[in-house]
């Protein structure tokens, strides 16, 4: 039994995605939901060997630990598919705070300033709101997933290094609506492509309005083709018929390329492990 659950666990091939909560950092629910598939195949992880097949796995772009929503993940070849995510469009809905400053540009930072908010009205923050949609230049956060000197940014604020804004780079935004107003919250719909902040946009929204901003609640409702409602295993779906179930349906969504056609099918014959953030 165990030795065909393995099998089927290394026949998968192709994209699918799964929920991550509140908490854990993208690369580490990868390792459970790693951990979780090959204990149902009855498989020990093998480290650095090639005698034996090591389940592949990746995915599409990193959620702050602080954030809930959809991860795309990439197992066997699918993890090849995973680039071109990472520049496609993604939606969220995030909850902003007037009149307060992080160091993280969200809740789980220090506060680092805190300024009036009570003369912004809805009508300032709807047209702050068309400055910031299209092609626009963004300072990425202190704390981010981009690297210097091969550590990361959040990596390196934790233990205290200073660290310097990277320079304004271009990024889109194709829509931004905001859906509620009430002071000091403010709720924003965001679709954007690849390498935007929502933390910093947030900020700058707030800047804009002579005050400060951060974000409370941030949630990643939509990556590519793939919706929250509609896509995303929850971990007590986490399993091989229930992904393999669930590479059907999203693996249909994709379009179709010769790359993508024998994805769901073939074995896997890596022994590489991706498990890091991209």
């Amino acid at each position: 039994m165990a030795s065909t659950s393995a099998d089927k666990l290394f026949s998968l091939s192709g994209l699918f995605a799964v929920y991550k909560p509140k908490g854990p950092t993208s690369a580490n629910l990868l390792n459970h939901l790693k951990a979780k598939l090959l204990a149902e195949a009855g498989v020990q992880e093998v480290v650095r060997k090639r005698k034996k097949p090591s389940l592949k796995i990746g995915h599409g772009g990193t959620l702050d630990s602080a954030a809930s929503g959809v991860l795309v993940v990439g197992i066997g070849k699918g993890t090849k598919l995973l680039g071109s995510l990472l520049a496609g469009s993604k939606k969220y809905t995030a909850i902003g705070e007037l009149g307060k400053a992080t160091d993280t540009l969200d809740a789980t930072g220090k506060v680092t300033e805190e300024k009036p908010y009570d003369q912004v009205t809805k009508g300032d923050l709807e047209k702050v709101l068309q400055k910031f949609t299209g092609d626009i230049m963004q300072v990425p956060p202190l704390c981010s997933a981009l690297k210097k000197d091969g550590q990361r940014l959040s990596c390196l604020m934790k233990k205290g290094v200073a660290v310097e804004a990277k320079p304004a780079r271009p990024v889109s935004v194709y829509n931004l609506s905001l859906q509620n107003f009430q002071p000091p919250l403010f709720t924003l719909d965001v679709e954007c492509g690849g390498g935007f902040y929502v933390r910093s946009l947030v900020s700058d929204i707030g800047k804009e309005l002579s005050s400060c901003a951060s974000v409370r609640e941030l949630t990643r409702t939509k990556h590519g083709p793939f919706t929250l409602e509609e896509h995303t295993l929850h971990e007590d779906k986490w399993t091989i018929d229930e992904i393999a179930r669930s590479l059907d349906n999203c693996m249909s969504l994709l379009p179709e390329e010769p790359s993508h056609k024998k994805l769901k099918i073939e074995h896997s014959g890596e022994s590489a492990v991706s498990c890091e953030d991209k």
